[in-house]
């Protein structure tokens, strides 16, 4: 009697996490679909998305081991149903996009960290560098710095780049084509910002937009405590969490309301529109779910492996995206492993 109260306990308490995981992973399915404020528990679903899936995985071999083949359909229906949003951030694919030799103007995204702020200017030359290397035509830059070193990176750009265009001080947009209009996009209540411009490919008008949204706040939070417990200050442990959290939820709202003005600022283009930028926030979101609209995810259409953007061997995650108007047609995307930043260089080919 005590063995079978036992086994009765153990399965109810695995059908129980089973049903609870599904939950989960339904609510950050659907999570992005409603904005942050006031919905702060299916928002942060979203964000244990790829944790979630493993989780139903497991939950699926424990039943098939088991042999419990009804309950077992449970994980099956949840893992299909997340398919979609694996396909942000993992292609199949056996083709490498750096080798497509098709002709298409070439973009590319990238936050370089005010170029870590060196002195003697060899990152800002090392970058545009890489540029020449993979052909690009427009580039858009988040977190630039103008001088780095004793150069002046705008002139030294110049001879690679003919056209650029700076919206706040941290955000240029390089071209290899003519720039005809543009416009600054400032954020309230942030120093993020964004910017659009107006680029001239052999007769065709393009409005390419630059995009950086606000930060988590969690990395300075984490850093600010480093420095006390270097200092061996006492770190109050619960003041951390409640900080880490604030900061965390502070900056998903900011970030939904600047995702609705690019939204509203997008919809009033009328010409192809090709966005570029640093969003700070996970596919599937309410803010990639904003700013794509009925846009293409370069990433889904011609993406290759395990696409993340952020460099950091405990959060590999992708917050660097590139997306254009279904008129446009995507050819090939992928990064490149550039160390001079948090962030990985994000490219795109775009077939005209």
């Amino acid at each position: 009697m005590g063995k079978l109260a036992v086994y009765k306990y153990v399965a109810t308490m695995f059908l129980t996490i089973q049903i609870l995981l599904t939950l989960f992973t339904f609510m950050g399915l659907f999570g992005g679909n409603v904005t942050p404020v006031g919905n702060t528990a299916r928002a942060m679903c979203v964000y244990i998305l790829p944790l979630l899936i493993i989780a139903n995985f497991v939950m699926l071999i424990y039943w098939l081991v088991r042999r419990r083949w009804w309950l077992s359909l449970i994980p099956i229906v949840t893992l299909a149903s997340c398919i979609p949003y694996s396909g942000t951030i993992f292609q199949f694919s056996f083709d490498n996009p750096q080798e497509n030799t098709e002709s298409g103007l070439r973009v590319a995204s990238y936050n370089v960290a005010m170029f870590g702020r060196e002195t003697s200017g060899f990152m800002a030359q090392d970058i545009l560098a890489e540029m020449r290397r993979q052909k690009i035509d427009v580039l858009c830059i988040q977190e630039y710095n103008e001088i780095s070193g004793d150069k002046n990176n705008s002139e030294s750009y110049k001879e690679y780049f003919p056209y650029m265009q700076v919206g706040r001080e941290d955000m240029v947009i390089f071209s290899r084509y003519p720039i005809t209009e543009h416009k600054k996009i400032l954020f309230e209540e942030t120093n993020n910002s964004a910017m659009w411009a107006d680029i001239n490919v052999k007769g065709k008008s393009l409005r390419i937009f630059n995009v950086h949204l606000e930060t988590t706040g969690i990395n300075s939070t984490l850093h600010q405590a480093g420095k006390m417990i270097a200092k061996r200050q006492e770190v109050n442990k619960n003041r951390l969490l409640n900080a880490l959290y604030g900061n965390y939820m502070m900056g998903m709202m900011f970030r939904s309301g600047q995702a609705i003005t690019i939204a509203n600022e997008k919809r009033q283009a009328e010409k192809p529109v090709i966005l570029c930028g640093d969003f700070n926030d996970v596919p599937y979101s309410y803010v990639y779910n904003t700013v794509l609209g009925d846009m293409v995810d370069g990433f889904k259409e011609c993406g290759a492996g395990w696409m993340y953007t952020y460099r950091s061997k405990h959060k590999p995650v992708r917050i660097d995206y590139i997306f254009h108007d279904k008129s446009l047609k995507g050819i090939s995307y992928y990064k490149t492993e550039l160390t001079y930043s948090d962030h990985y260089p994000v490219f795109m080919k775009i077939a005209l």
